[in-house]
Order: C-alpha cells, then structure tokens, then sequence
C-alpha cells in the first residue's frame, strides 16, 4: 500500500495581509508560510493508515519558503519518503497550477491513495483534490472524516449537514479530500524535528513550469470597505427598550 499526501503552505492568518501593487493578488514577499491545516490533517490520517497497514507514506510539497522545515517535521511525525517538486514556485500559484504540479509527480509513484486537505483558505480557483483526481484518472470523495482500508478499496466516513455520517466504499486508486482526521494531528518535539533534518533525506523532483490556465482571471482584490458604522445606544434597561422599540417601528418591523 502506498499513500502519497501533498502538503499545501499557505499564508499564515495570524498575520496581517496585505495586497501586491498589481492589485490582484496577495504580497507573500513578508508573509509567513504554514502548512495548511487540512492538508495536516491529511497527514495524520495517512500515518494512522501507516501504523494500522503497514503502508509507506510519502509527503511532498512545492519548493516554497519553509517548504523543507515541513517536509522535516512530516519525517519526524512518521513519513517515509520525502519529496520537494521543482525549483522556487510563487506562493500564489493556483489550484489548477498547484494540480498539474502534483499530478505529474504523483503519476510516476503509481500510489493506491492520495491524501490531501479538502480545501486552502487561499484557493480562489476552487479545491485542488477533484482537479488532480481527473488529471490522475482517479475517483474523488471530499470532506471525510475517517478512513480505513478494504480489500482493493477504501471505506470512508463522508460528513453531511445536519451531522449526518455516510460511510462509503471507494475502489482504488482514489484521491480523498480530509476534513479532519480521526484524531488531532500529532505534535512532535522540536528536538525530533532537527533530528530528522539531519538524517532524512529529502528528494528533488523535476517537474514542468507551472501552468496556470483554466483558473478564473483575478482582475483586482481589496479588503472589505467600512460602510455605516454600529450606533451604541446609552441610558437605563427602559431608554435602551425604548430606543429599540422605535428602531423596530421605524423599520416596520412592529
């Protein structure tokens, strides 16, 4: 059984963001990239896989900034085989780039699953997982919360609204797309990270220019403009009633 799992990095939301001169996308030049937290999840699952099955996993990522830091961390929490596709790419390449980037490397590892987040906060052109499902010839299942493996396939736990739990039988090779993991992701020590940074061995992939086409054409972002601003409304328990009441009246409301 072999599992490949595509870690995303993404810009770090704790951070504030700020829009490049050109207007239509995000200055990454001082952003802080992290893994994506649905791709982290997709990491664990595949460990759990790995330690119920036996089954080698590999993790790769797109030559980004901090793009080794990740791939040490995915060694220390378990991953087998590490790979960094490429040279440098703009943290802004879409979904659709982002696709054929993983589909030209994951097609030669000839994987019976692909693991990755159902979705990056950065996306704009849409998810990566069923865009790299047609591109592989594989089935797509998104938003699970549980896998486990079959004979020559997999069953997955696909969330519904309402709570609603549906578990599903999936031939393979498949490409998932994991909301969450059956568990939290695994921390691992610092001192473990540096560890497999010293001992891991992390494989450099060539891969074509990344293309873009297909994506929808971002003409121009901007932040959210302040429109009528909230009114506080002072006095007593009675005066704020009252002032309520009028509002409501004023709106037809009451």
């Amino acid at each position: 059984m072999r599992i490949v799992v595509p870690l995303k990095l993404v810009p770090d939301l704790v951070e504030e963001l700020e829009i490049a001169p050109s207007g239509n996308e995000l200055d990454t030049s001082f952003s802080r990239l992290v893994l994506n937290e649905f791709d982290e999840h997709a990491l664990e699952q595949a460990l759990l896989l790995k330690e119920r099955s036996g089954a080698e996993v590999t993790a790769l990522t797109a030559g980004v900034a901090g793009a080794d830091e990740v791939l040490y961390t995915a060694a220390a929490r378990g991953v087998d085989r590490l790979l960094r596709l490429g040279a440098d790419y703009p943290p802004s390449t879409n979904s659709h780039a982002m696709a054929r980037l993983y589909g030209s490397a994951i097609r030669d590892l000839g994987p019976d699953l692909v693991l990755l987040g159902v979705q990056a906060h950065d996306s704009l052109d849409g998810p990566i997982g069923p865009m790299l499902a047609e591109i592989l010839g594989m089935p797509y299942v998104g938003y699970l919360a549980g896998v486990r493996l079959g004979e020559g396939c997999c069953v997955v736990k696909k969330e519904y609204p309402g709570g609603l739990i549906a578990e599903l039988e999936v031939d393979l090779p498949a490409v998932l797309g994991i909301q969450a993991a059956e568990q939290p992701p695994r921390y691992v020590a610092i001192s473990k990270v540096r560890l497999a940074a010293k001992e891991a061995q992390i494989e450099q992939q060539a891969v074509a220019d990344a293309d873009s086409s297909g994506a929808a054409e971002i003409r121009r972002m901007y932040k959210p403009e302040a429109g009528q601003r909230a009114t506080m409304i002072a006095g007593d328990e009675g005066a704020v009633a009252g002032r309520l009441v009028q509002i409501f009246r004023e709106q037809g409301l009451l």
